[in-house]
């Protein structure tokens, strides 16, 4: 109406006529201002809010590239000031602010005299700074190396700088485990790390946090084997994996890697072995993958339905152990959704296998093969004989029906559990060493390379393992990464967490 040429009327009533048309259109027209304001707000508050999202992605892109190239620089054993490839952007080394506290150490030479038998005279000094990190606040390890000349034969003496876990970086152990722990355990990406360590007057640029994770990694990768190794020596093993994104270079785009983990726990059938989870970083899901972890592993292995295994029960001397909790989720995913009566009834059956497995938790072998046999085998038996008869009383294409078919297939394969006491009833173990990655995934979790996807596989190794132990990961890393510089690699085994 406003937008049209329009003569007033000349007749008063036609005026005020006029003139209330005349506002009520113009209260209309300010309504719809308002109200396409708001939604130019939302939309402002949504592209802002999205772009920022995008920053943080790709700092977090950056982060974990700079990993990546740090551990393949680390791998290469090239000096630090020649890296594999320049990303740009590398800050300046700074000096430690004045505040932080000192703790003196001065090295002085084992002998006060040379070997020609001369008296040794101060010459000067080597002073090196060591930032460190102990539970709560940072300390500065002052390392004063005095140097020393012989009075008779001007030889000079000076003790040697201890093994750094970095070469010519100047973190200490505690610090880089502090980094490990709080990335990899506490899901805090390295960039919130370097605002964290800004707000107490430390200088770490995310980049410089990168390249030590990469590096200590790298480090480490030899205590994650021996960990791999302790894993495959056991008569039964739980695996599982799970999606990571991996950017895809030149692309701009990611693509779907995987983690997996293998575990061990002789815990419930009363094994002293210590428990440990071994993972391991592939760029896709291809059944090639789990076939070469596991070229050295005979026994059973608890696992979901995955078709890619099905090589490795044919022709590696593995044998499956299939899982009911991912029988049972089925069940309670249709209950939820659908109220169904017969998914409730299978629920409840599942729950009596349970119990008794509560009731055989921690005993040996034999008794729980035996408790079994006669307690959980009449009661598996009969699941499945009702499963097969409520079959033809639901429609084929009805989820429920869905979640039978599945049940009945992964029962056949789990039956081994009935009669081995060594095997569990469900594949739990391994579902719980995918928590972290999840809890991980749901921050920050995706990797820049294969090179930054084996780093994560070492860090969450060493740290779940430290846990599956009741060992705090901080502490045991901070002293490992202490030691094992100097460490002779067939002697690796006493730094294991249960050590």
């Amino acid at each position: 109406m406003l937008a049209e040429a329009v003569s007033l009327p000349d007749d008063h009533d036609e005026l005020r006529e006029f003139t209330t048309q005349l506002l009520g259109e113009i209260r209309a027209q300010a309504m719809l201002i308002e109200k396409l304001r708001h939604q130019i707000a939302g939309q402002r508050a949504w592209r802002y809010g999205s772009t920022s999202e995008q920053t943080k992605q790709l700092m977090l892109a950056l982060e974990t590239s700079e990993i990546a190239e740090a551990a393949m620089t680390a791998k290469l054993k090239l000096p630090p000031d020649e890296p594999a490839h320049d990303l740009g952007g590398k800050p300046k080394r700074r000096p430690i602010p004045d505040h932080i506290p000192r703790n003196n150490v001065e090295l002085l030479p084992p002998k006060d005299h040379c070997t020609c038998g001369g008296a040794l005279r101060r010459i000067g000094e080597d002073v090196t700074e060591e930032l460190e990190y102990v539970p709560g606040r940072f300390v500065v390890n002052k390392i004063t190396r005095p140097r020393f000349a012989c009075k008779r034969c001007e030889t000079f003496l000076q003790s040697p700088l201890p093994s750094r876990p970095i070469e010519r970086g100047r973190p200490g152990p505690g610090l880089l485990a502090h980094v490990l722990v709080n990335k990899y355990a506490d899901h805090l990406p390295l960039y919130r790390q370097s605002q964290i360590f800004e707000r107490e007057g430390i200088d770490l640029d995310r980049s410089t946090l990168a390249d030590w994770v990469g590096k200590t990694t790298t480090l480490l990768s030899p205590l994650a084997e021996a960990i791999g190794k302790h894993v495959l020596k056991g008569k039964a093993i739980f695996t599982d994996d799970t999606p990571v994104n991996m950017l895809a270079p030149g692309t701009g785009r990611t693509q779907t890697a995987r983690l997996w983990v293998y575990a061990r726990n002789e815990s419930p059938w009363g094994g002293t072995v210590p428990p440990a989870a071994w993972y391991r970083f592939s760029p896709d899901r291809r059944g090639a993958h789990p076939k070469d972890h596991l070229s050295k592993f005979k026994g059973w292995m608890h696992a979901d339905g995955y078709a890619g295994y099905e090589e490795l029960y044919r022709s590696h001397g593995i044998r499956e152990v299939a899982c009911m909790a991912h029988v049972r989720r089925k069940f309670v995913d249709v209950h939820r959704s659908q109220g169904s009566a017969t998914a409730e009834e299978a629920i409840a059956r599942i729950a009596q296998l349970y119990a008794i497995e509560k009731e055989v938790r921690g005993s040996p072998p034999d008794q729980r093969a035996r408790i079994r046999k006669a307690k959980a085998k009449p009661i598996f038996d009969d699941l499945q004989d009702w499963l097969y008869a409520q079959q033809p009383t639901i429609s084929g294409k009805s989820p429920l029906a869905t979640a039978i078919r599945y049940a009945l297939t992964r029962m056949k394969r789990l039956t081994p559990y009935l009669t081995h006491g060594i095997l569990e009833i469900d594949n739990n173990n391994a579902e719980r060493g995918m928590r972290a990655i999840a809890l991980g995934r749901k921050n920050y979790l995706f990797v820049g390379s294969p090179a930054g996807g084996r780093a994560a596989a070492v860090a969450y190794t060493l740290i779940e393992t430290a846990k599956l132990n009741s060992v705090d990961p901080q502490t045991w890393l901070a002293d490992t990464i202490a030691r094992i510089p100097d460490y002779k690699i067939n002697r690796i085994q006493d730094l294991l967490p249960w050590k």
